[in-house]
């Protein structure tokens, strides 16, 4: 059994870096909120379902069981532009109090998962011995 490098670990991990990457979207909304023409992006994860369920591991015991999928999808997330909308009489469509509350919701989940990643780590210390 390896105790680092395990389904659970490879996708907390995976968590820490969508949301690094969805940080930064924001992130570079906020700063072009007043660039004229700039188009807010938003960062989509459609393989993080995917990914979860690769990592699971499903036993069929029966044939007539359903089988657990194995979806195959982009495994990069996609930065769509929003082009529908503009809030600004420049045909900027950022809003920044919609950024500030993805952000806020984004950084929730972030300390989430680095704390459950914490706690991963904290067991591993307490099986080698080394914890209290």
């Amino acid at each position: 059994m390896n105790l680092l490098n395990n389904d659970s670990m490879n996708l907390l991990e995976t968590a820490v870096q969508a949301s690094s990457k969805r940080q930064n979207t924001i992130a570079n909304n906020i700063a072009n909120a007043d660039t004229p023409g700039y188009k807010a992006e938003r960062t989509v994860f459609r393989h993080q379902l995917a990914e979860a369920e690769k990592q699971l591991e499903a036993r069929q015991t029966d044939q007539r069981h359903i089988p657990f999928s194995q979806n195959s999808g982009s495994m990069s997330p996609e930065v769509k532009k929003r082009m529908d909308t503009a809030y600004n009489h420049n045909g900027n469509n950022v809003d920044i109090d919609h950024e500030m509350s993805m952000m806020a919701e984004n950084q929730i989940y972030y300390n989430a998962v680095v704390e459950r990643l914490s706690g991963k780590f904290n067991s591993v210390r307490t099986a080698l011995g080394s914890g209290r």
